[in-house]
């Protein structure tokens, strides 16, 4: 059987089952115990770990060895196979690795296989010199940024394949709190982790290079989740389909198919101009946050440590209210609730900028900022699962979809300076909350067209 032709079967055996009660406040909590979202929990670390690595933390080990500010500034562009990795994602959907697809199943074996391959790119990058060798430092740095991009397209395909519906959102918000864990770790948890080494008697050269042998220990943490963890169903329902093909005509057709099943549906340029802009408020001011904060006459001390500190609990606080929020509502009232409060926010900086230098109120506004950012990031990623259904091409899709989602964050936001040079600080957030009113505006519509009754009763 062909690909396409396995397309309407798994679509037909994939049917939504019927609408459920909302969850009492004990289920909407018990579900973060459930043995597929602790998976996607250590998952979610697992993909957190490595970016820093070939950004902020080797940006520091480069300045510390002398580099010049002008080639630490071009190594932002080993970060490239993060917004590029849709590329290669129908490789993911439709290859087969050599004896790991066959002895652990094709998600499981793709996300082994991109795992050691992180961790060696990670030690390769422990062994090069950033003051004598920046090639090889750029090189390898790229290698851990394609290996960690490619990690981060199976991770997404195994989550929204392995956890049902009601699981969702839980799964997504496991695993936005345990991302930014994993990023707090491999920045500055990995600075403590080299002091101490020098601390010890190392060189400031060894003690960076057993740093990062670290680092690369603790990706074993997602390699064992990978080993204990089940294999998708869907997943091998897709695998059996598409047994018969050639590897080339699979792979034409997870791409093709990731494509044209999309475009079919029903508003599909609306539904994807709608990933573009629902985030697009928090991009607009995310933008300026940190000038604002310094040019208000904060220190970047007072601006770090609230931040790192209160602003990451109210990140992880807000991405778990977001996966109860989802839990309790529909889809749609669910990402009313995510876009209003996201937008709102903002106008907590306002009141900053009012304010002036206050500790506490920097740390009530970076709060607010963050704890509606991260409710509208977990409703947000629950949207984008439920549509990327199709198990022959969930990694392709679901890459397109987050690059389409990074547009408003990369390029739309790009003249947020020059409004806020125009303006000034209060009225420049309250600008930042009148741009969220496209996105709200295509959320109405979308849901007067049915678009989110086509996705089924996602009671995520």
């Amino acid at each position: 059987m062909t690909a396409p032709d396995a397309t309407s079967d798994i679509a037909a055996t994939a049917a939504k089952p019927e609408a459920q009660p909302a969850p009492t406040w004990r289920e909407s909590m018990a579900v973060y115990l459930q043995p597929r979202v602790l998976v996607v929990l250590f998952l979610g670390f697992s993909s957190g770990l490595p970016l820093a690595l070939s950004g902020s933390t080797l940006q520091i080990w480069m300045r510390e060895l002398g580099v010049d500010l002008g080639t630490i500034g071009l190594f932002a562009l080993v970060g490239t196979p993060y917004t590029l990795k849709f590329l290669w994602a129908p490789l993911v959907d439709a290859l087969h690795v050599p004896l790991l697809t066959r002895a652990f199943g094709r998600r499981r074996g793709w996300l082994l296989f991109a795992q050691l391959l992180l961790i060696a790119a990670i030690l390769l990058l422990a062994l090069t010199d950033p003051a004598h060798a920046p090639f090889m430092v750029a090189l390898a740095a790229l290698l851990v940024a394609a290996t960690s991009s490619t990690q981060d397209i199976v991770v997404d395909a195994f989550r929204v394949e392995s956890l049902p519906e009601s699981e969702q959102a839980a799964g997504m918000a496991s695993y936005v709190a345990a991302y930014r864990i994993g990023m707090l770790v491999s920045t500055a948890g990995a600075l403590v982790v080299v002091s101490a080494f020098e601390n010890s008697g190392l060189s400031r050269p060894a003690s960076w290079m057993w740093g990062y042998v670290v680092m690369a220990a603790l990706v074993l943490i997602g390699t064992i989740t990978a080993l204990v963890a089940t294999e998708p169903a869907q997943s091998k329902q897709a695998e059996a389909e598409m047994s018969a093909d050639t590897a080339l005509t699979r792979v034409v057709h997870a791409a093709s198919g990731a494509f044209l099943e999309f475009l079919g549906r029903r508003d599909a340029l609306a539904a994807l101009a709608f990933v573009v802009l629902f985030k697009f408020t928090d991009a607009f001011s995310g933008t300026m946050t940190a000038p604002f904060v310094i040019d208000l006459g904060f220190t970047k001390v007072d601006y770090a440590a609230i931040v790192k500190g209160v602003g990451l609990a109210a990140t992880l606080a807000g991405g778990f209210a977001g996966g109860f929020v989802a839990r309790r509502y529909s889809l749609a009232t669910s990402l009313w609730i995510g876009g209003v409060v996201q937008a709102l926010a903002n106008l907590s900086f306002s009141w900053l900028a009012i304010v002036g230098v206050n500790q506490w109120a920097l740390a009530l506004a970076i709060s607010a900022e963050n704890f509606t950012s991260a409710i509208g990031t977990v409703i947000f990623v629950a949207y984008l699962s439920a549509l990327c259904k199709n198990p022959l091409h969930t990694a392709t899709q679901y890459a397109l979809l987050t690059a389409l989602a990074a547009v408003g964050r990369t390029y739309l936001s790009s003249g947020a300076g020059y409004v806020a040079k125009a303006t000034g600080w209060p009225l420049f957030f309250v600008i930042c909350v009148i741009v969220a009113i496209p996105s709200l505006v295509l959320l109405a519509w979308l849901q007067r067209r049915g678009h989110f009754a086509a996705l089924g009763p996602v009671k995520v």
